[in-house]
């Protein structure tokens, strides 16, 4: 468990993931709304050296990052109503493919989650601090 106390915190949390980064990766991440995940994410793709500005994938669905070591899709269930939604997207394509996924709200849809996924929960615990979790759905 990793306990994060500010933005920047996240961020570097995100950067170390980042660094340890390999190609066929996958990050599960769960939450409540406002509990980390894209500023994780953010830091996790300065992590593989991109500078991309990285923004939540919500209304777009899938933000694609590929100026770094690796490749980083980022993906946000959250929106999505149905499995076949996310199959639609190209999943599979992007998740067993040649860079990073990394979906927020994994939890919507677990099972089309790959086995070999590493699942983090961020827990929002009060207004600054935040609970990294790996493991589990």
């Amino acid at each position: 468990m990793f306990i994060s106390n500010s933005v920047a915190e996240t961020i570097a949390a995100g950067r170390t993931y980042g660094r340890s980064a390999r190609k066929g990766d996958v990050f599960a991440l769960t939450g409540d709304l406002g509990a980390g995940k894209t500023q994780f994410v953010k830091g996790f793709v300065a992590g593989l050296d991109g500078s991309a500005e990285v923004t939540s994938p919500t209304f777009v669905l899938v933000h694609e990052y590929t100026d770094g070591r690796l490749p980083v899709y980022h993906f946000d269930f959250y929106r999505l109503d149905h499995r076949e939604a996310v199959l639609g997207l190209g999943f599979d394509d992007y998740a067993f493919g040649d860079g990073v996924a990394l979906i927020e709200w994994a939890d919507r849809y677990p099972d089309l989650i790959p086995k070999h996924a590493k699942w983090l929960s961020f827990e929002l615990e009060n207004e600054n601090r935040r609970l990294i979790r790996e493991g589990g759905r």
